[in-house]
């Protein structure tokens, strides 16, 4: 397991058209997860980012800082 301190990363939940969640984890490019309930989703996307850092850790790669993520809206059309 990780010896990282806690940290809070942003994940982006997207209704999947076949029932469900997709869940994103922006920090951690290629990293997802899904499931049926927002709440699963969340929990399945905290055991993949759990996952990518003990892999990154593993191969010496430095762990994003969540604390530079931003997470914001932009309106389109009129």
């Amino acid at each position: 397991m990780s010896s990282l301190a806690p940290r809070s990363y942003s994940v982006v939940l997207e209704p999947d058209p076949e029932g469900g969640y997709v869940a994103v984890a922006p920090a951690f490019p290629g990293c997802y997860s899904q499931g049926e309930t927002v709440e699963e989703a969340l929990s399945n996307a905290r055991e993949a980012i759990l996952l990518t850092i003990e892999d990154m850790e593993a191969q010496g790669e430095p762990i994003p800082d969540p604390s530079g993520e931003i997470i914001g809206k932009v309106a389109v059309g009129e």
